[in-house]
Formats: C-alpha cells, structure tokens, sequence
C-alpha cells in the first residue's frame, strides 16, 4: 500500500488524538461517547503512524506531496 497522507494532515490526527486522550484521562469526557473518541483516537495515531488512510482510497485523495 502507498502512502496517501501528508505531514499536515499526520500532525492534525495526531494533535486531535492527544487533545482527545487528555480530555478522556482527566474526566471531562465520560460515558459511551468518551469510549467511541478514544478508539477513534487511536484509529489517528494508527493511520498517522502508517501514513495510510484507508478511507482516502477509495475516493482517490491524497493529502501527501508529490515527489519533483
């Protein structure tokens, strides 16, 4: 699989899960909603880490840029 995601794009799932997790861990989010963030949480870093989201395939977007 080719990567299809840019560093911007990397940087922003990675920010958006660590805002999540913080906010899961000192209890400002709870309940069943706070369990589905956090699994989505780790589905960014996860994709983040890879730089493949399979969602993107689909439909053909890549957010990376393209080599000279």
């Amino acid at each position: 699989m080719k990567k299809n995601m840019g560093i911007a794009d990397r940087v922003i799932r990675v920010l958006i899960a660590v805002v999540v997790a913080i906010l899961y861990f000192t209890g400002i989010l709870t309940g069943t909603w706070a369990i589905v963030l956090l699994i989505l949480s780790g589905i960014f870093i996860l994709t983040s880490l890879f730089g493949i989201c399979p969602l993107y395939m689909p439909f053909g977007i890549k957010t990376i840029a393209k080599n000279k």
